[in-house]
Parts: C-alpha cells; sequence; structure tokens
C-alpha cells in the first residue's frame, strides 16, 4: 500500500516535536510543506535557502533518523526550496537538493560598475568645509559580541549574525533583519556585527547610521540638490547598518532612494543589517518592494531572555564594571524585571547608585525598596517564577521537582503552597499557572488552593510555613 506522503511528514513532526524545543519546532518545522513521495523520497518544501542550510547544519542527523524510521533504510530527504529567480520576478522557482548534498546553492553576485566620474563624490557624514578620507563607521567599541549575552531568546539572531561577520556579503543571510521589542539588544547586535567585521576585515568600509538620520541626510540632499551624491556614498558602502528601518514608514522618497542604494548592495555581493521593531508582515506604510526585499535573506527575531539569560546578564555587568552583590539580590532583581534589558541594566546601575549616595549596603530591602521606584507599581505583582523559587529555598528543593510529575508527599506540598500564593498573589490565570508549575490544568491548581486553605485551618506547622514565605514574598 502506497503512503501517503503528507500522513508520513505529520509522523515525523510528532517525533521532531518531541526532540526539540517549542521555539525551535515553531521557526523551523512548523513552516515546511511535504510536496510528495516517490520510491522512498519524501519532497519537503522549505521557504528559503537559508532555511536548507540550517536544517542541514543542526537538523540532518535528526532527519535521516526519522525519515529511516518512517521510509526504511531506502528512505531519503529532498528539500524543494523556493526562491526568487530575478529582482523583478514575482514567480519562484524550485530547486530540489538532496540531504546528501551538504553545499549551499549560491547565486554569483551580479557585476554593476559604478562610473563615478571626475566629480569627487560628498560624504553626508562630513560637515560642510571639512575633509575626511576615511569614513567613521559610527559603531561603538563597548557594544561587542563578548558583552553580547547568548541565551535562548537570541540564539538563532546571534549565531546569523556571527556567520555574516564571518562571511559580509557571502551567507544566505543578507540581508539580515533583527527584529524585537525594546530594549532586548537589536542595536547591540548590529553594532557587534559591525565590530567583528572591522575587526576580521580592516579593508572594508562598515557603516552605521540610524534610520532617523539616513532620513536627515537624504532631506538636506534634496535641499542642496546633492542626491547623486549621496546614494553614491552610500553604493560605495561595504557593509550597512541601518537601525531602526521601521521608521522609513510612510517616509515614500526616503524608501525610494533606499530602494536603488539596497537593490545596487545586494546585487554587488555587499552585506546589508537591518533592525526593526517587528518583522517585515506587520510593518505598516512600507513599500511592498521595499519588503519583498527584507525577506530575501533572514529575519532573526530577539525575544524576551529567560530567567537564567537575565541573571548572566547581570553578572556580565557586575564582571566588567568591577562590583559584586549578594546574589540572592541579583536573582531579585532578574525575577522582577523580565522584559527589557536596558531597564534590567538600569536597574543595577540604580541600586548601586543608592546604595554608594545613601552609604547603605547593598541588601534584599534595599533592592526591594529601590525597585518599587524603579518600576512603580508594575514591581508589586511578583512573578510565578520567583514564587516558585522562594517556595523552593525554603523548602530546600531543586525547583525541577516542583515542575515535575512526582507525587512525593513533600514536593505535592510545596507545588500546592506555589499555586496558591501564585493565585493570591498575581493576576496570571489559573490555566498560566498550571502551566509553570509542571503543566497541569486549572482544576489542579483550584485544588491545591482549597488544600492549602483547609491546612492552614487545622495545622499550625503549616500555617507558619505560610506566615514565613508570605513575609519572603512581600515588597516593603
Amino acid at each position: 500500500m502506497k503512503k501517503d506522503y503528507n500522513q508520513v511528514w505529520q509522523n515525523c513532526l510528532a517525533v521532531i516535536k518531541d526532540n526539540v524545543s517549542p521555539q525551535g519546532f515553531k521557526t523551523w518545522f512548523e513552516p515546511i510543506k511535504a510536496v510528495k513521495l516517490e520510491d522512498s523520497v519524501l519532497t519537503i518544501q522549505v521557504p528559503s535557502q537559508f532555511f536548507y542550510e540550517w536544517l542541514e547544519e543542526h537538523y540532518v542527523t535528526l532527519l535521516k533518523k526519522i525519515i529511516r524510521k518512517e521510509l526504511g533504510t531506502e528512505g531519503r530527504l529532498e528539500y524543494s526550496i523556493i526562491m526568487e529567480n530575478n529582482l523583478n520576478s514575482a514567480n519562484p522557482y524550485t530547486i530540489k537538493v538532496p540531504t546528501s548534498n551538504r553545499k549551499a546553492i549560491k547565486n554569483p553576485p551580479v557585476s554593476m560598475p559604478l562610473d563615478l566620474g571626475e566629480t569627487p563624490i560628498k560624504n553626508p557624514f562630513i560637515i560642510p568645509g571639512l575633509r575626511k578620507l576615511n569614513i567613521d563607521s559610527n559603531l561603538n567599541p563597548n557594544y561587542s559580541f563578548d558583552n553580547f549575552v547568548e541565551g535562548e531568546s537570541n540564539r538563532l539572531a546571534r549565531s546569523a549574525g556571527f556567520a555574516v561577520a564571518g562571511k559580509p556579503g557571502g551567507t544566505a543571510f543578507n540581508p539580515l533583519l533583527i527584529y524585537g521589542g525594546v530594549g532586548l539588544g537589536k542595536t547591540h547586535l548590529a553594532h557587534a556585527i559591525g565590530l567583528e567585521i572591522k575587526s576580521k576585515f580592516p579593508d572594508k568600509t562598515v557603516l552605521y547610521v540610524s534610520s532617523e538620520k539616513f532620513t536627515h541626510q537624504f532631506i538636506d540632499a534634496v535641499k542642496n540638490n546633492t542626491v547623486n551624491d549621496f546614494s553614491h556614498f552610500y553604493q560605495m558602502i561595504d557593509v550597512l547598518i541601518i537601525d531602526d528601518v521601521q521608521f522609513f514608514s510612510g517616509k515614500e522618497r526616503t524608501q525610494d532612494v533606499f530602494f536603488h542604494i539596497f537593490n545596487h548592495l545586494h546585487q554587488t555581493g555587499k552585506q546589508i543589517i537591518l533592525t526593526s521593531d517587528k518583522p517585515p508582515v506587520e510593518m505598516q506604510g512600507m513599500e511592498q518592494r521595499l519588503l519583498s526585499r527584507f525577506k530575501w535573506g533572514l529575519s532573526a527575531d530577539l525575544q524576551v531572555p529567560s530567567l537564567e539569560t537575565r541573571i548572566a546578564i547581570l553578572r556580565k555587568k557586575m564582571y566588567s564594571d568591577g562590583i559584586e552583590l549578594p546574589d540572592d539580590v541579583v536573582e531579585y532583581l532578574a525575577y522582577s524585571i523580565t522584559t527589557n534589558v536596558r531597564e534590567l541594566e538600569g536597574a543595577l546601575i540604580s541600586l548601586i547608585a543608592q546604595s554608594s549616595l545613601n552609604k547603605k549596603s547593598i541588601n534584599l530591602d534595599l533592592a526591594r525598596q529601590m525597585i518599587d521606584k524603579f518600576v512603580k507599581n508594575t514591581a508589586r505583582e511578583v512573578s510565578i517564577d520567583y514564587i516558585q523559587k522562594v517556595v523552593c529555598d525554603y523548602f530546600d528543593l531543586p525547583i525541577e521537582l516542583l515542575k515535575s510529575k512526582t507525587r512525593k508527599r513533600e514536593i505535592v506540598q510545596a507545588r500546592q503552597i506555589a499555586m496558591y500564593f501564585a493565585k493570591k498573589m498575581t493576576k496570571s490565570s489559573l490555566a498560566s499557572i498550571g502551566a509553570h508549575c509542571g503543566g497541569k490544568d486549572h482544576a489542579t491548581v483550584l485544588h491545591a488552593c482549597r488544600t492549602v486553605n483547609n491546612l492552614q485551618e487545622t495545622d499550625k506547622h503549616f500555617r507558619k510555613y505560610l506566615e514565613d514565605l508570605e513575609k519572603k514574598l512581600s515588597i516593603a
């Protein structure tokens, strides 16, 4: 009986889901479509050449095992890569690549010589009346890869950035679009890539510019009738980094000139790096032809850092500044400020300043007072993660056990107490609380809260546990 290719791929996905992280599955496997199954060869369609390269580099062993399990020892996998044929074509074409072929498919850059003529080109970064032969890259030396803490939330973007830095213009990540919320490290990573390229390729011209500055320079060029000089200057850059590209939204003439600069750089094998607060699909007020080009390479997102990453960021900052803080203070800062790396580092600086100016030792009480002022009233609602940590520390239990499925009495009791305080001290839904406690449902959380209420009325030792924990969790 002939197997259905969709069912075969669904069977493969079921196994893959158990072997990769949820984010990895969503990013790398959900977009894949099964195309056909012939002679034990399953063809899957991936959205770009980069997808093919990433799967071959990171998941090829897993894929081979699963395909052989589903299709037997003769089973093979082929990729159908959808790519744009040329700059003006809207019709994609398909390239089939067997898993045994590890070579990336490369389109040779189009040669487009630039005849600059005899007239010298004006550098928009030079103040009129001053001469400057070397272009200043505008890179911040503090924003290096060494100072960029890697975690699950930024691993893809950092890895792609490092690959670009090793071979600017020579990877599938062109353009590289880094997007994410405020304070998550987009600008830092963009600078880090530029600095690494400058270090490895001193002869390359690297330029970092904000979209706002680019726009103002273009407006000045229009006023001074020097638009050609403006365009030619940017076309000479080897690595162009544009920060906050979403600010081009609604500026039609700026988008138009950037479109032509982008085309020239891309066609001549130069590297383009962009940052944005949102992915191309969500950008409003941008021309479709520009959005289409943003999608040519890789769009890598920076997500909210995990607790472990936030702690690592604080420790890195402390180490670089030569300061030491108690572990409970560091953990409290990391638990309290969850969404913004910039605010996290700002809280650390504020805490040190409070201690120095008021001649107070840095302890948990001072951290609580400072956090309350720093993030106003948002810190009054502690996080579920912090509640779990405090409960586990109190009962001297590993947090992994609290989230496990074990039914040992002391573990169950600690888990129920954590659920009780999470319901009492946060605005999280019962389902969310259950998910944080090992994937329990809302009925389990309700049962836990009832159990804790009953025990505190009948067991004085248990009531003492709750009183101690409430003091630890309360914010001064």
